[in-house]
C-alpha cells in the first residue's frame, strides 16, 4: 500500500470513530469509549497534516494553470511566488506525513526507569553517577514531569555508587529511550589536589516502566526479607524494620529498597523495580534477536557502548552517535537536554525512513 492508500485509509478510520463518538450509542460502554478516544487521539495528527497537505497541492496546481494560462505579467509573477511556496510546503508536509506514518513503538507512551551506576574512575565517578541523576532528574522538572526515586546507594561525599528511579510524563520512555549506554567525563576530581584531567565513567540504563499484565511474577519464585534501614557507614536512620530486600531466583535479581519509611511503599518500589528489569530482559532479547535488521536505532543499542563525553575543561558535550558537539556543558548537566535529544529523535526517524524506502 503507497502512502497516499495509507492516508487515505487513516482518514476514513478517523471519519467512522468520529462518526461513532457523535453517535450517542457508547454511553454505557466505557472501555469502548475510551479505546476509540485514544485511537482517534493517535489519527489525528496525521490527518489534520494530510488535510495541508491537500491544501498546498491544490494552491501549487492552481498556481501552475495560472502561469500556463495567464498573459497578465503581474497575474503570472505572483503566481510563480505562490508555486515556489506551495511546492516548498507541500514538500515539508510530504516528509511530516512520512515520519508520522512510521511504526510506533508500542513502549514510547510509557513512564521510564533510569538505572545509573558509577564505572571506571572510583569516588570521582561516584561523583559523575551523582551529576547525571541530577541532570535528569532537573530535566524532568523543567517539563514538568514527576520524579520518584526507586532505590539509591549513596557514597559519603556526596557520590551515588547506583541509583534507580522513576520518570513519569507523557511519552517520556520516547523521549529519552536513548540515552542508555555509557556516560564519560572529562574534568579535574573536587577530590584531586595536583590539578589533573581524569577521565570516569557511569553507565546508564533505560527500562520502560512494565505493569502488572506485563510481566507476571510468581510467588514460589521470590523471596522478601525485611530488615532496618541504614545510612552511610552503617548508621541507623530507621528504627523499624522498613526496608526491603527482594530476592528474584529465576534471573538472580536483587532488589533492595529503603527510600519510604512504610515497608509497603519500600515493598511497592521494590516489585516496580523487579518487574522493569525483567521486562526490559525480554525486551532486550527481542532486541537482539532483531538486530540485523534494526535501521531506526541511533547507535549500537548496547550498554557497552560510549555514547556520550563531558569534557568540563572545554566546556564541551559531545554525543559520539550522531556527531553532535555543543560547547554549554553548565546547562546541560542543568538538565537542558532538549538540543542533544531532538537531535537523538531526528537521526532515529531518518535512519528509520531510510529503512523504510529500501
Amino acid at each position: 500500500m503507497d502512502i497516499y492508500a495509507r492516508l487515505d485509509s487513516a482518514e476514513a478510520r478517523y471519519n467512522d470513530i468520529t462518526a461513532e463518538l457523535s453517535s450517542g450509542t457508547l454511553a454505557g460502554d466505557t472501555d469502548r469509549l475510551t479505546k476509540l478516544l485514544k485511537e482517534q487521539g493517535e489519527l489525528e495528527p496525521i490527518v489534520s497534516t494530510y488535510k495541508e497537505y491537500r491544501q498546498a497541492k491544490a494552491s501549487e496546481e492552481d498556481a501552475r494553470f495560472i502561469i500556463s494560462d495567464e498573459s497578465d505579467p503581474d497575474l503570472i509573477e505572483m503566481a510563480k511566488e505562490e508555486l515556489a511556496e506551495s511546492s516548498k510546503k507541500k514538500e515539508e508536509l510530504e516528509q511530516e506525513l512520512k515520519i508520522l506514518l512510521l511504526p510506533k513503538d508500542p513502549l514510547d507512551e510509557k513512564n521510564i526507569i533510569f538505572e545509573i551506576r558509577a564505572g571506571a574512575g572510583g569516588e570521582e565517578a561516584a561523583l559523575f553517577a551523582g551529576n547525571l541523576f541530577r541532570m535528569y532528574s532537573r530535566f524532568a522538572e523543567r517539563r514538568g514531569w514527576k520524579t520518584e526515586l526507586l532505590s539509591i546507594d549513596e557514597t559519603g561525599i556526596g557520590g551515588v555508587k547506583e541509583v534507580e528511579f522513576m520518570i513519569q510524563g507523557k511519552g517520556a520512555y520516547s523521549i529519552l529511550k536513548h540515552e542508555g549506554g555509557v556516560h564519560r567525563v572529562q574534568r579535574v576530581p573536587e577530590t584531586e589536589s595536583g590539578g589533573r584531567i581524569h577521565t570516569s565513567t557511569a553507565t546508564v540504563a533505560i527500562m520502560p516502566e512494565a505493569e502488572d499484565v506485563d510481566v507476571v511474577i510468581d510467588e514460589k519464585d521470590y523471596r522478601i526479607d525485611v530488615m532496618r534501614a541504614s545510612g552511610n557507614g552503617g548508621q541507623c536512620v530507621n528504627t523499624t524494620d522498613s526496608a526491603v530486600r527482594l530476592t528474584h531466583f529465576p534471573s538472580g535479581i536483587v532488589i533492595y529498597s529503603q527510600t519510604e519509611k512504610s515497608q509497603i511503599q519500600n515493598k511497592a518500589k521494590a516489585f516496580a523495580l523487579l518487574r522493569a528489569k525483567l521486562y526490559d530482559l525480554e525486551i532486550q532479547k527481542q532486541h537482539n534477536e532483531l538486530a540485523g535488521n534494526r535501521k531506526s536505532q541511533v547507535g549500537t543499542g548496547d550498554r557497552s557502548e560510549k555514547i556520550r563525553t563531558y569534557n568540563f575543561p572545554q566546556g564541551r558535550v559531545t554525543d559520539h552517535r550522531i556527531k553532535l558537539t555543543l560547547y554549554k556543558i553548565d546547562a546541560v548537566m542543568d538538565g537542558e537536554l532538549d538540543e542533544i535529544i531532538d537531535a537523538l529523535i531526528a537521526a532515529d526517524r531518518a535512519a528509520a525512513l531510510a529503512g523504510e524506502e529500501d
